[in-house]
């Protein structure tokens, strides 16, 4: 039978055994302490679009946009502190090449060496997310049509909830949904909007502004008493948008005006 060795491996052979392992994964690796980075695995060096060499000895915090960098910084202290394995988080990092990708963080502390540190597993969830955003995109501009009337005359119903992401689509998707179809009146219903508050209120008057801009009349139905008491209290001032109570009463004052 062949010998086979019962000596502890040392310091350095444990280091080097562990890499080898590291460097088979396909997920970005890197071991760091008091935020100096340690190592970083191949797969980790191509995804950040560097060599090894320029990443091993700089701070890992840098890799970090700067609106997480506090976040990180604190996540690292209490990791190596605590000695407390860090739950996942989505965070964003920059890349060599100037690039921003989406990715999920995972940390948990190591022993590297006689070193006690902390390693840090990124995930590439760019691609993931920009989907998620496609399909939100779509979604919203399904669930925002423009029905045709008469001549001159459109209705939106607005429906589900509307947060700052969904207003800020709604500013764009609006007016290019009316291009080209010769309007000079657009009823938008909103008693469909399951939430009331400042946000719904300030989209309501930047709509009607921007409608007034490319020459369109606004009629606003639906507007429950907790909407115009958010617009109250945000300081929008309601005072300026043509509102009915239904869609019924809109139309009706339209086709008599014309």
């Amino acid at each position: 039978m062949p010998n086979v060795s019962t000596q502890p491996l040392s310091i350095s052979e444990k280091e080097e055994l562990y890499q080898q392992i590291v460097e088979y994964s396909d997920e970005t690796t890197v071991i760091h302490s008091n935020q100096k980075v340690l190592y970083i695995n191949q797969p980790g060096a191509d995804f950040f679009k560097t060599s090894k060499t320029a990443l091993i000895g700089a701070n890992v915090v840098d890799v970090f946009t700067e609106d997480y960098q506090e976040l990180i910084i604190e996540r690292i202290r209490k990791g190596m502190e605590d000695r407390t394995i860090a739950g996942l988080m989505e965070t964003t990092v920059k890349r060599a090449d100037g690039s921003v990708a989406d990715v999920e963080l995972y940390c948990y502390p190591v022993q590297y060496g006689k070193t006690a540190a902390i390693q840090s597993i990124i995930r590439d969830v760019t691609a993931q997310n920009q989907t998620m955003r496609d399909l939100q995109q779509l979604e919203n501009e399904i669930s925002t049509p423009v029905v045709p009337i008469i001549d001159g005359l459109a209705i939106l119903p607005l429906v589900g909830s509307v947060d700052g992401n969904r207003t800020t689509q709604l500013l764009d998707i609006i007016p290019q949904k009316i291009e080209g179809q010769n309007l000079d009146c657009l009823i938008i219903d909103v008693s469909g909007i399951y939430n009331i508050d400042h946000v719904v209120a300030e989209f309501l008057y930047k709509i009607d502004h921007i409608m007034r801009l490319l020459g369109i009349k606004l009629i606003f139905t639906g507007i429950r008493p907790e909407l115009a008491l958010k617009a109250i209290e945000a300081r929008v001032d309601f005072s300026q948008l043509k509102t009915m109570g239904t869609v019924k009463q809109a139309l009706k004052q339209y086709l008599t005006a014309n």
